[in-house]
């Protein structure tokens, strides 16, 4: 038997037996073989020497660094330059690296090299869709860290630049290739809920780090920061060492919550139902314990409204982020349908279900025993004879959890997408306007807890709609 044979043997029965059912049969099971084994084979692709993309990476923070790792995990990527502004990271990089990496503290430069096709945009938000719009206007294949854009206004001239330039631009929420939500998609799909009415999603955290609090460099100052290239365009902002390397905490410089959280929730309730976005959008939130100096929330809630389409019913959308939960680190999205509920993790779909018979039901919670005892029994009576015991209680389909392979790697994946559409033009799975169209619902999040207002929303032309009334 040859290897690939094995291999596909190994994946049929692991895609087999990561299904877990109490029984009975379940619609939409099965992700199409070849893609499955196309995702998980990638990784194994020999790539010839002319297929070769070389990348640079501009920001190499926390997702930076992560960013490139995924990346050398492709086959035929190689890393060519980073830009970074605290001279420790770039450092950091030819240790890792290797010191023919070159290492620079101004992104133009890379973008100016020839011998670079592709760039990783990740620095804080504000510098997004400046750096993202030059690098396309250079040439280069774009990967963007979500947030996609900083600021609402910032999403159409991006696209636009993407559109002239003809290079692919992936947005880097890696829940859309989340086997996980692929898989939520095809039982939505395959009705196993009923018609969606709810969906909750929420994101909880525990701690310093999850709260944003990293550790600081011990040399951090003006001489290793270049911090008037860091505010080029922002006013004069005195150096604060937490405004750098804390810069989710600050409005200047993040989006908050909203951008760096709801994006990912979003994103996955977009991917599952085939939505555009929402219509209206309300949030409420307070700096409750992370009380460090930041200028947004520790704690958000959000309202949003979708209206019907053609892909889907009218429903409401409740987000929810809490920086200090009680019930540790956790995170899911619940759909919550009219014969089910299916409930998203990183690593799993569950799906339960409970139905509303056709029988409107009789006792128990009702008025029936207010009633003498002789005309109790003739309603029940009649109750019985109009409706059938299946009318009463209808048959229930099984409940069952999908658990996804052990070696699967949503971030690697979608990086993996992002290089294939750069090398062999395959569709983008999370292109500018689904960024946008997560981005910009996030953003308004943030503009509705400041300003105090409901947001309106044009999700198909993906622009602000007449202005909120005030709450």
């Amino acid at each position: 038997m040859s290897a690939f044979s094995s291999r596909r043997k190994f994946i049929q029965q692991l895609g087999a037996s990561s299904l877990l059912l109490a029984g009975g049969s379940v619609h939409a099971l099965a992700e199409p073989e070849e893609t499955r084994e196309q995702r998980l084979l990638a990784a194994e692709k020999k790539i010839a020497a002319n297929d070769k993309i070389r990348v640079a990476c501009i920001g190499m923070g926390i997702m930076g660094f992560n960013d490139v790792r995924s990346a050398l995990q492709v086959p035929g990527v190689e890393l060519a330059g980073v830009c970074d502004l605290y001279t420790g990271r770039l450092d950091r990089a030819k240790e890792l690296f290797g010191a023919n990496v070159i290492t620079t503290k101004d992104y133009r430069a890379l973008l100016e090299r020839s011998d670079i096709d592709a760039v990783i945009i990740a620095p804080s938000d504000n510098w997004h869709a400046r750096m993202t719009i030059d690098a396309l206007n250079k040439g280069k294949a774009v990967y963007c860290e979500k947030p996609m854009v900083q600021k609402i206004s910032e999403g159409l001239p991006m696209i636009e630049a993407q559109k002239k330039s003809g290079k692919p631009l992936q947005i880097g929420s890696q829940w859309v290739s989340g086997l996980s939500v692929e898989k939520g998609r095809e039982y939505y799909k395959a009705g196993e809920i009923g018609q969606l009415t709810v969906v909750e999603a929420a994101t909880d955290r525990q701690s310093a780090l999850g709260a944003w609090q990293y550790t600081m460099p011990l040399d951090a100052s003006p001489e290793t920061v270049d911090w008037d290239r860091y505010i080029a365009g922002a006013g004069k902002i005195a150096y604060d060492p937490k405004k750098f390397f804390w810069w989710r905490n600050y409005r200047d410089f993040g989006t908050g919550m909203a951008g760096d959280l709801f994006v990912h929730l979003l994103s996955t309730i977009h991917t599952v139902t085939g939505s555009l976005g929402p219509t209206r959008i309300y949030s409420s939130g307070g700096l409750t314990y992370w009380k460090d100096g930041r200028d947004v929330p520790d704690i958000m809630t959000a309202i949003m409204e979708y209206p019907q389409t053609p892909e889907h019913p009218a429903f409401e959308v409740m987000l929810r982020v809490n920086f200090v939960s009680g019930m540790g680190e956790a995170g899911t999205s619940r759909f919550v349908g009219s014969e089910g509920v299916m409930e998203i993790g990183g690593n799993s779909v569950k799906v339960s279900h409970s139905k509303m018979g056709k029988a409107p039901g009789i006792g128990g919670w009702d008025a029936l025993q207010t009633y003498p005892q002789a005309m109790q029994q003739k309603l029940q009576e009649q109750y019985n004879q109009k409706y059938s015991p299946e009318d009463q209680s209808p048959a229930l389909k099984t409940s069952f959890v999908y658990q996804t392979p052990g070696n699967h790697n949503m971030h690697l994946a979608h990086v993996t997408n992002f290089f294939e559409a750069v090398r062999n033009n395959k569709p983008i799975v999370e292109d500018g306007a689904f960024g946008f169209r997560a981005a910009a619902p996030s953003l308004a999040c943030n503009d509705s807890y400041y300003e105090k207002k409901i947001i309106n929303w044009d999700p198909v032309n993906m622009k602000l709609a007449k202005t909120g009334k005030k709450s």
